[in-house]
């Protein structure tokens, strides 16, 4: 009864250190799906070790912990989506979390976020000459752009991947992405060297099965990560 008790506390104390983190002015996404989801985990994870160390007063120990986990799970969530509210300002866009988004040929940008990382996706049209894996102008200067935001966020582990359409031999993209992903990592390595990968032309978007098609597959996404433990694999 008294864990039920001060898991409630701790519920309710998540709900208000949601709304304090639901600021105005952040225009591009004001949902902060992370901030939430983060505080409810660490709420509960502390209200659990709270009630679990020995001791007396277990139902107080266990408010404590609430409280405590669901500030710290909660500030790593806004760290997030602060992330990308920040970096897609930088890029001079919005969040887009449209899975339809990455169909339109117009959009050579788009931020996205997950509960467990902030995506940028870079059109290759826009990145590099075919191929080629030195940035042109326009395209490094975005990406200096978010480097420099990085060293806000020291704690974030950066992951970057190339993708190619399937022109050629598979064996020679996998290389081509694979320094084109290298070429954007060095720019982000602000806070340690980013963890890079060159994908080919696996996790195609659509078929390859046209010019058009074939342009919206050649990309290089970049993934921001709290934790190098969510990290995934971004070719499967």
């Amino acid at each position: 009864m008294k864990l039920h008790k001060s898991l409630i506390a701790s519920s309710v104390a998540l709900f208000m250190l949601a709304g304090c983190y639901n600021q105005p002015g952040l225009v591009e996404d004001g949902s902060y799906d992370r901030t939430k989801t983060g505080a409810a985990t660490g709420a509960l994870a502390g209200a659990l070790i709270g009630y679990n160390t020995k001791g007396n007063h277990k139902g107080q120990r266990a408010l404590i912990g609430g409280l405590l986990g669901a500030a710290i799970g909660g500030g790593i969530g806004y760290s997030l989506d602060q992330q990308a509210n920040d970096v897609a300002r930088a890029l001079g866009t919005g969040v887009n979390n449209d899975p339809l988004a990455a169909l339109d040929p117009r959009k050579n940008i788009i931020v996205s976020k997950t509960p467990n990382y902030v995506k940028i996706m870079f059109r290759d049209r826009m990145m590099f000459a075919t191929n080629s894996s030195r940035l042109q102008a326009s395209a490094r200067n975005k990406v200096q752009n978010v480097g420099q935001l990085l060293a806000n966020y020291p704690q974030t582990v950066v992951g970057v991947a190339g993708f190619t359409d399937n022109t050629g031999s598979y064996g020679y993209n996998q290389k081509l992405s694979q320094r084109r992903a290298q070429t954007v990592g060095n720019l982000l390595a602000v806070n340690g060297r980013p963890f890079t990968k060159g994908c080919s032309y696996e996790k195609a978007i659509v078929p390859n099965n046209s010019l058009r098609n074939k342009a919206l597959n050649r990309r290089v996404e970049v993934y921001l990560y709290a934790d190098q433990n969510n990290m995934t694999d971004p070719c499967r």
